[in-house]
């Protein structure tokens, strides 16, 4: 966070990469093996009678590449000049492995300050030789991975254990920074980077050198994806690696090593969309090949014209070799793209990018956040149980189990008397690391203790949250924090804490905030790394002072929002409701009510506990009445009326009774649709099959099908679900819930489905032939199936055979799997925003491969957060094949149906495309309205003249007037109804639509519908309509300014 000079050379270098794309060298290793050098040449003089340790197995050192800097550092030379004759503007120093924890296994970690300096000094030398003032040349130091790593077991039998510590990485790290420097590296380079934790420790040294040195040298950072999966070896995405290591700035940040350019292209394009920096990629001359001379299977026309290719599709500022390639492979890349144009590097607007094994981002457009509490012996006295007893995998299970209900940041938090909290932080914290189903989401380090947060920060490979930070101890010391979280590449929770104490009213809140985030920012805190916590308190405590509690926070949080661009809201919620522990149906409703309207006001995350979380429409009116009366501090009495209301919540059998209202009684039962309705809502699963079995038969007596359960009352559930979680009224952990009971009652109908179609098989004698096969997923960064699992089921029932790649899948296996599955079309599904933009990406790709052009493979669109217009306008264009959205699964049987029918899909495509061709004409049109400036909107304004007899009317009154109980029938004769038809995602304006020949048929009867509606809540007066309006003498003065007067 140290705000340093900038060196000359880093101002330099970012010119040269805005105008064209640089050159990196080569493999060393490759080239040193071309030498064919012996035991005794890599020994040399000096080192001919060198021996291990008495005791210890005998010591070969030949394979120490480093060492050959001290004992043949002509060859070193020779092959820098030759990458520099080749063209490279970069070339790397030979100290891959020369940091101690590597050398220690040659038994030369006493050697490596002086490798490193002369290593520099080698390339330094070279580059000297070959700069010129058109090609300046530059050292770029290398720092590599270590034989060792931080994140990952070297016991299978245990999972906590590690054979190196970050600190003992930052102290090694930290002596190659120096010596490196001291041999004169322009660049310094963390390169091959396989464990985000050690690259972490990297990152930390060059920083508190860099503090040390009062300036800073360019950074550049590559990581290594090694194998299709996508994700580097200690597990991240290439994403979610890169929220891990952006807070260092570095220059460049790229991939290098493991694949060849064919194989590292998906990664290439994901790394070049996401870095708001320039980007630098060196592949392997491809795959292994033992019997080529270089050992990897490129020729350096092969290589090169891969290179060129990422060039032309805008992924590269920086391009060179790595294993396998030579001076011969970097020349060709040379002429292949010096004449092409670099990557523009991307504007991004300010966000929040968190990461555990997978990205996580918090923008504007994100839904509230929740955060696990579980995991938090303060909080949780059976976490705390387990962790005392040492009962690691039972805690571990606590873990689990708060991500798979929707926890997408857990809080972990060993603040307990009788532990040794760094001690159990650290082992906690390690065996999670070895949990890719927990550690996929970000961690937030919790602790009162400085000790216990730095231990937690040593062990998290991702972009962590610090809980929390304050000025309690004054600035200095927050200052000195804050630079340390940065420093290890966290987000701060920042709390409401001074030297007074906590901020316990909205003035204060607000204070202790603004001269926070000011102090953090004018040091180079990057805003969007910074969480508030304004303090939630409990209220109803029977003291009058804590009753505006929550109101201080809202506001506090509205505040906020308003006036510290970028910074993130958060708090420990169940705080809100401590007067009535022991109550949890009153906690519940508090909680559900307070989140309401502090989510309103710009909360962003909150710890929570998912099963302390109701459904705000479902509170009875009057508990909600009284649980809003002690939130917002409406009353007086509030708190005396909440523990009125309270005491009924726990009553003995009336709690039972009241639990199980929602089934009716045997003499008056719910509907069973009303009832499923309520269990997906509210995710109960007690008598879901019992329930689904009930419809079942009901539906069966009707000549149905089971399938027919799941495309009516449970889907009608379902889009309750999906409504209400969209206007705010339900989180994320309860859409979980709610998916559970889903799949529970699809799991009940499966064995009748099955029943069902081998039953007709049995009948006809006949085995149905597929109708079609589609390769369905959801795509990659997103872990959401329910929908897609739904579409599945129907379209299996409906005799389509169904690929399904469950979830979070790269669109290279996606594309892969169609093609290898010679599918007919190809399903992508999603929830969250970040979907859109990966759909969009799988369409490019499907139009850059001749397979998917020539096939003109369908891709269809689904899910929660996709839409008509989206995919008309943002997907579509990428792709000549049909794109085409599904509102929901009941729609994917026709629409596979008129695509693999030859009779019927001209047509229905002809039909899509003049649809998706009105939406991109609308969606032009709103954008296209040409803007004035301010000056040119004032010099056309009309020109008004009230002489002769257009004098000005004066109306009968003056002032104010309400109007009471305005007849309802008169009010219904001005409604616009095109607004309507949007909601439901029907393109037209009325009356036009309802003979649209597209959507006219669907138009008329939502249309109808919605008449019959409206005449019950006219003829039932369900509402009363009130207004009021105000005639006011005005007044024209100055530019466009209106004066409005009192009489």
């Amino acid at each position: 966070m140290s705000v340093n000079k900038i060196s000359a050379t880093e101002t330099q270098l970012r010119a040269l990469l805005a105008d064209r794309i640089l050159i990196l060298d080569g493999a060393m290793g490759t080239m040193i093996q071309q030498y064919k050098l012996t035991e005794a040449d890599y020994r040399g003089e000096r080192f001919t009678q060198f021996k291990a340790p008495a005791g210890q197995r005998e010591l070969f050192v030949k394979g120490n590449n480093e060492l050959l800097t001290l004992t043949q550092p002509q060859v070193i030379q020779e092959i820098h000049e030759k990458y520099l004759a080749a063209g490279a503007d970069i070339i790397e120093t030979n100290t891959f492995g020369a940091t101690s924890v590597a050398q220690d296994d040659y038994h030369m970690a006493h050697l490596v300050y002086e490798m490193n300096v002369e290593s520099a000094k080698l390339a330094k030398a070279a580059c000297k030789k070959y700069s010129t003032p058109d090609k300046p040349r530059f050292v770029a130091g290398a720092l590599g991975p270590t034989p060792k790593t931080a994140s990952i077991s070297p016991d299978v039998n245990d999972p906590a254990a590690r054979n190196v510590t970050f600190d003992q990485l930052v102290s090694a790290y930290l002596e190659q920074t120096r010596a490196l420097v001291e041999g004169g590296a322009d660049i310094l380079m963390v390169e091959t980077i396989f464990d985000t934790l050690n690259c972490k420790a990297a990152l930390f040294a060059i920083d508190a050198f860099f503090e040390e040195a009062g300036y800073t040298l360019p950074l550049m950072i590559s990581g290594t994806v090694t194998d299709a999966s996508g994700r580097i070896l200690s597990g991240q995405t290439v994403t979610a690696f890169w929220h891990s290591v952006r807070h260092a700035k570095p220059l460049t940040v790229g991939l290098n090593c493991a694949l060849g350019a064919t194989l590292m292209r998906p990664y290439a394009d994901e790394l070049s969309k996401v870095a708001d920096t320039f980007v630098c990629i060196y592949p392997n001359a491809g795959l292994p090949n033992p019997m080529s001379d270089t050992g990897f299977d490129e020729t350096p026309d092969v290589t090169s014209s891969l290179v060129k290719e990422f060039a032309l599709s805008g992924f590269v500022n920086i391009a060179g070799g790595c294993c396998g390639t030579t001076p011969a492979h970097i020349n060709a890349i040379y002429e292949a793209i010096k004449a092409l144009p670099p990557r523009s590097v991307p504007a991004q607007t300010p966000v929040t990018k968190l990461s555990g094994l997978e990205p996580f981002i918090i923008d504007e457009d994100s839904l509230f956040v929740n955060v696990g509490e579980r995991t938090n012996v303060t909080g949780s006295k059976a976490f705390a149980r387990l962790i005392i007893n040492e009962q690691y995998e039972e805690a571990l299970a606590v873990a689990r189990q708060q991500v798979e209900n929707g926890a997408q940041v857990i809080d972990i938090n060993m603040d307990e008397g009788m532990l040794d909290a760094v001690k159990a932080m650290t082992h906690f914290l390690n065996l999670i690391a070895s949990e890719p189903d927990i550690a996929r989401v970000p961690i937030m380090i919790d602790s009162s203790k400085w000790s216990v947060i730095e231990a937690g920060l040593k062990c998290v490979q991702g972009k962590a949250i610090v809980n929390s930070i304050s000025m309690k101890e004054g600035e200095a010391e927050f200052l000195r924090q804050a630079k340390l979280c940065r420093r290890y590449g966290a987000a701060v929770i920042v709390m409401a804490f001074d030297e007074k104490g906590q901020a316990d009213t909205y003035q204060r809140k607000i204070e202790i905030c603004k001269r926070a985030y000011d102090l953090l920012v004018s040091t180079g805190f990057p805003p969007e790394d910074i969480i508030f916590d304004p303090n939630i308190f409990a209220i109803a405590t029977g003291i009058e002072e804590h009753n505006n509690y929550a109101v201080d926070f809202i506001e506090a949080t509205r505040w906020i929002k308003q006036h510290l661009p970028y910074a993130k809201i958060s708090g420990g919620v169940s705080n809100v409701s401590f007067s009535f522990r022991g109550n949890d149906p009153a906690r519940e409703a508090i909680h559900t009510v307070f989140l309401y309207h502090a989510i309103q006001a710009g909360m962003t995350m909150g710890i929570v506990n998912a099963g302390m979380m109701g459904v705000y429409d479902d509170l009875a009116p009057e508990l909600r009445e009284r649980v809003e009366d002690v939130v917002l501090n409406r009353r007086p009495d509030a708190t005396e009326r909440m523990i009125e209301i309270a005491g009924t919540l726990v009553a003995g059998g009336k709690k039972e009774e009241a639990t199980l209202a929602w089934r009716g009684t045997p003499e008056a039962p719910v509907a069973v649709s009303k009832r499923l309705e309520y269990a997906l809502v509210h995710g109960i699963t007690e008598f879901i099959v019992e329930d689904t079995e009930q419809v079942r038969l009901e539906v069966m007596q009707k000549g149905g099908r089971p399938i027919h359960v799941i495309e009516g009352p449970l889907m009608d559930g379902m889009n309750v679900v999906g409504d209400l979680f969209g206007q705010g009224k339900m989180f994320l952990p309860q859409v979980v819930k709610s998916a559970r009971v889903m799949k529970s009652a699809v799991a009940h109908l499966i064995p009748f489905i099955e029943a069902e179609k081998a039953a007709e098989q049995a009948r006809t004698g006949v085995v149905a032939k597929p109708k079609g096969k589609v390769v369905i997923a959801t795509v990659k960064g997103d872990v959401h199936d329910i929908g897609k699992n739904i579409v599945s089921v129907v379209l299996q029932c409906n005799n389509f055979e169904v690929v399904n790649m469950g979830v979070m899948v790269p669109a290279a296996e996606i594309l892969a799997m169609a093609k290898a599955e010679n599918a007919d079309i190809i399903g992508l599904s999603g929830l969250i925003t970040p979907s859109l933009e990966e759909m969009a990406y799988i369409a490019k790709e499907m139009q850059r491969d001749p397979h998917f052009q020539g096939q003109q493979t369908p891709l269809l669109i689904g899910g929660a957060t996709t839409s008509r217009a989206h995919t008309a306008v943002k997907i579509a264009p990428h792709y000549d094949g049909p794109v085409i959205y599904v509102p929901d699964a009941s729609r994917s049987v026709s629409v596979m149906q008129n695509l693999l029918t030859p009779e019927t899909r001209g047509a229905y495509l002809a039909e899509i495309q003049a649809d998706y061709q009105k939406a991109r004409h609308q969606h032009a049109n709103k954008k296209g309205t040409p803007m004035l400036t301010l000056a040119e909107a004032r010099a056309n304004k009309p020109t008004l003249s009230f002489d002769g007899n257009c004098a000005p009317v004066k109306p009968k009154f003056i002032g104010r007037r309400v109007f009471k109980n305005i007849d309802l029938g008169l009010i219904a004769q001005y409604i616009d109804w095109t607004p309507f038809f949007q909601t439901w995602d029907l393109a037209g304006s009325y009356p036009a639509i309802l003979t649209d020949h597209v959507v006219g048929d669907a138009a008329s009867k939502v249309f109808a519908e919605a008449q019959a509606m409206l005449k019950k809540i006219i003829e039932g007066r369900w509402l009363t309509a009130n207004g009021v309006i105000a005639l006011m003498p005005a007044n024209s003065v100055n530019d466009d300014d209106i004066e409005v007067y009192v009489d």
